[in-house]
């Protein structure tokens, strides 16, 4: 009976760590957007980075380059695109809240294809009527600092210390910061 608490407390705890956010859960198709054709008028569940956006009168059209999403039905970081798509919804959402680089994932139905241009290139987008929209937060990046070695502070590593050969550590293990450069320029003072 022991073991098998312990196996579903283990089972609950890997559940919860791959927990689909509520307005993402539910049962979608499986295509993908490079065969949106085969997924017109059925609900889906896609993601990506955000491209563009663009808002309109009365709702914000999202250009996204889609990628596979995890457990989570958050956008994986895989070099594989598949394919870009449109995805709209009603309502005003900020360009600057939602800048080119996010994640995000969105559920909609497939409602046919928008017509645009990549470079020179004609592009036909899988169009999503979206009915939900989720801006992951930002992914922090986790940096070892370099090693540090204190000639004063006999301890752990090769060196030399205060009581003769020493040792010198790691300095804190972790450092968080945010993957991508602030793409806005810093504000200069007035007058200069």
């Amino acid at each position: 009976m022991r073991h098998f608490l312990t196996i579903a407390l283990l089972a609950a705890g890997l559940a919860a760590c791959a927990t689909v956010p509520a307005p993402l859960q539910g049962q979608y198709a499986a295509a993908t957007p490079r065969d949106a054709r085969a997924a017109e008028g059925q609900s889906v569940r896609w993601g990506g980075e955000i491209i563009k956006v663009e808002p309109m009168q009365d709702s914000t059209c999202f250009e996204i380059l889609a990628r596979e999403l995890d457990a989570s039905a958050r956008p994986t970081h895989r070099d594989a695109s598949l394919g870009r798509f449109m995805a709209c919804h009603e309502g005003f959402y900020d360009p600057e809240e939602f800048d080119r680089g996010r994640e995000i994932t969105v559920v909609g139905r497939v409602t046919g294809t928008d017509h645009g241009k990549v470079g020179q290139f004609d592009y036909a987008y899988p169009h999503v009527d979206a009915s939900a929209v989720y801006l992951w937060p930002k992914r922090p990046l986790y940096v070892r600092t370099p090693y540090y070695y204190d000639p004063w502070l006999y301890g752990y590593g090769p060196g030399w210390g205060y009581f003769g050969p020493g040792w010198g550590y790691w300095g804190p293990p972790v450092i968080i910061r945010d993957r991508r450069p602030d793409s806005k320029p810093a504000p200069t003072p007035h007058g200069k």
